[in-house]
């Protein structure tokens, strides 16, 4: 035991002697050199850029709905009837006046006979109480009946007449409700939907057939009211329809008013006829709100991060350190953007990996070549991020 412990105290002074000797000699400890060279490394890998000046063409962007321009609902004008015939579908293009359904008329034709009759037989009293009252006035005349016989002859021949009127009115009336039983389409178009069947009873307020008037769609952006201020109506407007590809259009109205509910506005844009689009078809759009291009100040997009809803870029100090800095975007333009403020002209910017980095990280910048125009700044490919070690 005695010989143990003497070992270990061998082993202490051999250690404490080792300490010593190296602060003797000047040399710091092993483990913080290291240390030191890992809090100095550089997190990233970047390339800078910083603003430069564009000619942009100014147009705002904004999403909508394709709608009909009008639609008309068609239905029945007399109800009990039933429908014995549908002529189109969906889809069928139809004209101005064209039959859509026709519904059962033998009841409808009997009523018109039975009017044309009885108006026939109103002529004919009407014929005989003329003729009566035209014999009593020549009585009358030569003193053979009184004045009070010719006026009542008279009477009963403005009664028949009237008589006669009134049914002639039954007939005209008869001759309508006849005319209601063929559903006619009320303006060219398309239709839209379509509710008849064979033999439904038509009733009040139902609807048969939905018809979009001459074809015509529209698309339907919902605006806030700053973007509503700058549109007029005429301006041009690009669509790009589900497929990808781009479609002029115009602005036909903007909406006077903004919904209370929603704080939005609208904006109607024609579409071009035999556009292939349908009906509710969610299609973007660019609105161009200018001829003149204007002088703008852009960034990569990929310089730009977003957290929070703020966006902000990282800028390089003279110690290669990034710092945040909040900026106001504007318009997108390809993999270009606007910034409004919040950054100065010339200030170097981390163009790659911003959301790597966090507020006061060192990097090292690659030196690049001068860059590229607008139109071929997409080809730039990124810098890989590499790792610390």
């Amino acid at each position: 035991m005695n010989k143990k412990w003497m070992l270990s105290g061998v082993a202490l002074l051999v250690v404490v002697a080792g300490i010593g000797l190296n602060k003797h000699n000047g040399a710091a400890a092993p483990s913080i050199a290291p240390m030191a060279s890992v809090t100095n490394r550089p997190a990233l890998t970047v390339r800078t850029t910083s603003l430069r000046n564009d000619q942009w063409t100014r147009a705002l962007a904004a999403n909508g709905s394709i709608v009909a321009w009008q639609e008309a609902i068609i239905g029945a004008e007399t109800s009990g009837v039933r429908i014995i015939e549908v002529r189109v579908s969906v889809g069928d293009v139809v004209k101005k006046g064209q039959v859509l359904a026709t519904l059962a008329r033998d009841s409808a034709q009997a009523n018109t006979a039975e009017a044309q009759a009885t108006l026939k037989e109103s002529e004919a009293m009407l014929a005989e109480a003329s003729a009566n009252a035209e014999r009593m006035r020549k009585l009358r005349d030569v003193g053979f009946i009184s004045e009070q016989q010719a006026d009542q002859a008279s009477n009963n021949e403005k009664a028949a007449r009237a008589r006669m009127e009134a049914q002639r009115a039954r007939l005209q009336a008869s001759a309508v409700r006849l005319g209601q039983l063929q559903i006619v389409a009320p303006d060219a178009g398309i239709i839209s939907a379509r509710n008849a069947s064979v033999g439904t009873l038509t009733q009040p307020n139902m609807e048969l057939f939905r018809l979009i008037r001459q074809g015509r769609l529209e698309w339907q952006a919902d605006l806030t009211a700053a973007e509503l201020g700058g549109i007029k109506p005429g301006m041009k407007v690009t669509l790009t329809t589900p497929q990808g590809q781009p479609m002029r259009g115009q602005v036909r109205a903007v909406a006077p008013s903004i919904n209370m509910q929603t704080r939005y506005g609208q904006v109607l844009v024609d579409v071009p006829a035999n556009s292939g689009l349908l009906a509710g078809m969610f299609v973007s759009g660019t609105i161009q709100l200018g001829e003149q291009a204007a002088i703008v100040s852009v960034l990569p997009q990929s310089a730009v991060a977003m957290r929070n809803g703020t966006a902000f870029v990282y800028v390089l100090d003279d110690k290669s350190q990034v710092h945040e800095r909040v900026v106001t975007l504007g318009q997108r333009h390809g993999d270009q953007i606007e910034i409004l403020t919040g950054l100065a002209q010339g200030v170097p910017v981390v163009e790659t990996g911003a959301a790597f980095l966090v507020e006061g990280d060192t990097v090292r910048v690659v030196n690049q070549a001068a860059r590229p125009s607008a139109s071929s700044a997409a080809s730039l490919v990124s810098v890989s991020a590499v790792a610390a070690q």
